[in-house]
């Protein structure tokens, strides 16, 4: 299996579809196309809550601001998993997860791609990228040292995410991405509503109402809860967090009860 993870929208991925399918007999699955355009962050924390739930499988992810530039082009083995992307930090974070999700696997190994100079200097996604994940499959995640366009490195840019503040009486964390049904994911971990559950909580400026469920307020309503992901979101009950709270991601939240 070769996933895909852009932000490219369309037509672009069925270029690099193109590529795979006449270098591979992969099955190819589209993890989304939709990222926030050039959002590095917002690729790499999504990146991290969806890939860990595949099988073992080459990921190919191109969220690339810096395409055309000096930035290198990744091969990074965590596990049974690879992924392959440029060097701005967008792999690391589920490269990380993959490995604490696997057993016996210490840590992850960083690989650059040596590559010709490709066809357009505004489409890596196609030229470099792609050829490379579809080498990969083919070699096997484990044979990557057998590859004569793959060698270890040890600088390579990484990401990661702000650690919130968290004391008796609040949180002081930051928006880290907002999903598509408007709810603002913070870096707060859920664990913070654990009793407290049914009781009013201050974000920011806004009063909102700890819950466990959407539902559990009427719609409209504001509520402070804990996403699939772990962390704290800040939601309405069918509406859109974002807006009631008046935050996007960046903004810092100050939770307080």
């Amino acid at each position: 299996m070769i996933t895909l993870s852009s932000d490219f929208g369309w037509p672009y991925p069925a270029a690099m579809k193109g590529v795979l399918l006449s270098a591979t007999d992969a099955r190819l699955v589209d993890v989304t196309h939709e990222f926030p355009r050039q959002d590095v962050r917002a690729a790499a924390f999504w990146l991290r809550e969806v890939l860990p739930w595949f099988p073992p499988a080459v990921h190919l992810v191109v969220v690339d601001p810096g395409v055309g530039t000096d930035r290198a082009a990744l091969v990074v083995r965590a596990g049974e998993h690879v992924l392959v992307g440029p060097d701005n930090g967008v792999l690391l974070p589920a490269a990380r997860r993959l490995v604490e999700r696997t057993e016996g696997v210490e840590g992850i190994e960083v690989f650059e791609v040596a590559y010709d100079s490709p066809e357009s200097n505004t489409f890596h996604g196609r030229d470099v990228f792609a050829p490379a994940a579809a080498r990969v499959h083919e070699a096997g995640h484990g044979s990557l040292e057998s590859l004569d366009c793959v060698s270890p490195i040890g600088d390579y840019e990484d990401l990661t995410f702000p650690e919130p503040a968290v004391g008796e009486d609040g949180a002081d964390g930051e928006v880290l991405v907002v999903d598509g049904f408007g709810n603002a994911v913070t870096n707060v971990p859920g664990a913070v509503l654990d009793d407290r559950y049914g009781e009013p909580i201050r974000a920011n400026d806004a009063e909102a109402t700890a819950v466990r469920a959407y539902a559990e307020v009427s719609p409209g309503d504001r509520a402070v809860t804990v996403g699939s992901h772990g962390n704290v979101e800040l939601a309405v009950n069918r509406g859109r967090g974002d807006r009631a709270f008046d935050v996007e991601p960046g903004d810092p939240v100050c939770l307080s009860w």
